[in-house]
């Protein structure tokens, strides 16, 4: 099953509410406990859920859920015990930042992959989403292919920190480089060329970056 971070947290509670009350939660319950704004987000995962074979709905009945796997892994677990913590983060994954050459990344909040439930303590500053690297010419700062980058949302930045810039509506994560007169953005792995902001270019500080995660591999 291909369940998102948050699906499985979701897979989780039913699990965890069917064994100790014998009844699986609401819609309700379960918009509450992930912080959802209504219950159409509980029904649009538990719809998830239901495509991908975890679970069964019985119609006509308000808690009508049967589970059809075997209990749902750890890391399941750990995602619900952040989304129940006051400190968790439910982030959308919006598209891929080459690491390597800039590409196109214009990906509305509404078109997010999936959203992953993370604790706020593995960012600083708080991310307001998360993109995926691709290319690894940020190798030497540990940011690899396929990390999970933490992105908040800013339009300023200092040289010496990484962003996520936009040139020509081109998206791009890198070193930024502040000159007297020119701004660049490096690379950190020497295969790579630097990326020199012409003048007549568009240019924007789209976020900072503030962390990354791993997804097993």
């Amino acid at each position: 099953m291909d369940l998102t971070d948050t699906q499985q947290a979701i897979l989780a509670l039913i699990a965890e509410r069917i064994e100790a009350e014998g009844m699986p939660p609401s819609q309700a319950e379960i918009a509450r406990a992930f912080g959802f704004k209504g219950v159409r987000a509980a029904q649009y995962h538990l719809e998830a859920l239901e495509a991908a074979g975890a679970i069964e709905r019985l119609p006509g009945r308000a808690r009508g859920i049967r589970l059809k796997v075997a209990p749902v892994p750890p890391q399941a677990e750990l995602a619900l015990a952040a989304a129940s913590n006051d400190d968790a983060l439910r982030l959308p994954v919006l598209g891929r930042v080459a690491a390597g050459a800039p590409i196109g990344a214009d990906v509305p909040a509404d078109m997010a992959e999936s959203f992953v439930v993370l604790d706020r303590v593995l960012f600083s500053p708080a991310p307001d989403y998360l993109l995926k690297v691709q290319g690894d010419s940020m190798r030497d700062e540990g940011i690899f292919d396929g990390d999970l980058i933490g992105v908040h949302r800013t339009r300023e930045a200092r040289s010496g920190q990484i962003v996520v810039a936009r040139v020509d509506e081109e998206i791009t994560v890198k070193l930024l480089k502040i000159g007297k007169d020119r701004i660049r953005l490096l690379p950190r792995n020497p295969d790579y060329a630097p990326i020199e902001v012409l003048p007549d270019q568009d240019f924007a500080i789209e976020g900072l970056y503030c962390g990354l995660v791993r997804p097993n591999r």
